[in-house]
């Protein structure tokens, strides 16, 4: 079978190639499982429960609309409106798609901006899925390194910008790094993507566990951000249901109406089950959602004392999110090295660095969110004997 070389030449997930680890491992203690950001908790019982009557409801396995179940563009577009603090609403069910999952928005946001050979400027460290669907699509990413605090600088984004950039690319909070791009600089490249006349895609997955309820941005506000600005959004952390797969694009009509050719061809609609988990989770599940953001908020703060003391030199450089962006001591040993050195012997699972970067510069992502609270005295105790 012949197959061709751009999708040859794109690796695995990087969770897979270290979950590869675990077949060889001998131990008996608990793992502590830090490779992916998935809620280690049931999502709020009013879901299950609206879960299960759709299961059994006549329609339950249909199709639903392509765009998505109306009830839930208008409730995410409510929310969005009411988050922003907006006075008016800038912010209408015609300006959501849903998608099956956040991934699938971006996937379908850049097939609709961008074409074989173009560009889209994506700040380093990048989430690992972000980099693979360029380089599938034969998108060519500019790499715009950030700072000591992990965040992207506005000025160097401009020199990045050639003819053939489509795009910039914002996570935040930040997947590997936790790192919360501030508003004021969200807004600047917005006003640096206007300009350009490209646009800016913000991906908003971890919206929600910012510790605070100010708004992220004021981009809403402006009365022609359909025009320069597409946000991601994800369901899967905020009401822990990672696996009916749903998500959602905002942005202007236009590009909806061509994301929408794609994801007719790739699946048709969301998951109809999927989209009434998250229309409850909107409408009735407000308390529980807050209630596991202060949960995750928690473990944050436990997750940052744990590392406080740098044990067996292990270095937390920004954390946040489900995330912390670790430094790992072993001079001359390469990430994927000490991934596999933490799984075989001191029953550690995270993610190299390398999956989020162009080079390796000793770097790795802890997923702390799944961590029990009596884990981070466990955590900082192992990763002490590992650096000995």
């Amino acid at each position: 079978m012949r197959l061709i070389d751009r999708t040859l030449s794109v690796p695995l997930s990087p969770i897979a190639n270290a979950y590869a680890h675990l077949a060889r491992r001998t131990s008996t203690k608990r793992l502590l499982d830090m490779s992916q950001a998935a809620p280690s908790y049931p999502t709020a019982p009013v879901i299950a429960d609206r879960v299960a009557e759709v299961a059994l409801s006549p329609e339950g396995g249909r199709y639903a609309p392509s765009p998505g179940l109306p009830d839930l563009r208008s409730a995410l577009a409510d929310e969005l409106t009411r988050d922003h603090r907006l006075t008016a609403a800038r912010v209408s069910a015609d300006n959501v798609q849903i998608t099956a999952g956040c991934n699938q928005a971006f996937c379908a946001t850049v097939s609709a901006l961008a074409q074989v050979d173009d560009e889209i400027i994506v700040p380093v460290p990048y989430y690992f899925n972000h980099d693979m669907w360029l380089k599938l699509e034969g998108i060519v990413p500019r790499y715009l390194r950030t700072d000591d605090r992990q965040l992207p600088s506005v000025e160097e984004a401009a020199r990045l910008i050639t003819d053939r950039t489509r795009a910039i690319v914002l996570v935040s909070p930040g997947n590997p790094t936790g790192a919360i791009v501030p508003r004021s600089t969200i807004e600047a490249f917005s006003d640096l993507a206007e300009s350009a006349g490209i646009v800016l895609i913000l991906d908003e997955t971890y919206r929600n566990f910012r510790g605070t309820d100010e708004p992220s941005h004021q981009l809403y506000a402006r009365p022609n951000w359909p025009e320069t600005l597409v946000t991601l959004h994800s369901f899967s952390k905020d009401l822990a249901i990672p696996g009916y797969r749903v998500g959602a694009i905002v942005g202007g009509p236009d590009l909806l109406a061509e994301a929408l050719k794609i994801l007719d061809c790739v699946a048709i609609c969301a998951p109809r089950i999927g989209q009434e988990a998250a229309l409850t989770g909107l409408l009735r599940a407000g308390d529980w959602r807050r209630a596991q953001a202060a949960r995750i908020g928690t473990r944050l703060e436990s997750f940052r004392s744990a590392m406080a003391d740098e044990p067996g030199g292990f270095q937390l450089a920004s954390s946040g999110a489900f995330f912390g962006w670790v430094h790992h001591p072993f001079e001359g040993q390469s990430a994927d090295e000490v991934v596999e050195r933490l799984i075989l012997r001191h029953d550690i699972l995270a993610i190299p660095g390398t999956a989020f970067t162009t080079t390796d510069e000793g770097w790795l992502r802890f997923s702390f969110a799944n961590l029990d609270p009596e884990d981070f005295h466990l955590l900082a105790m192992r990763l002490g004997e590992a650096g000995n």
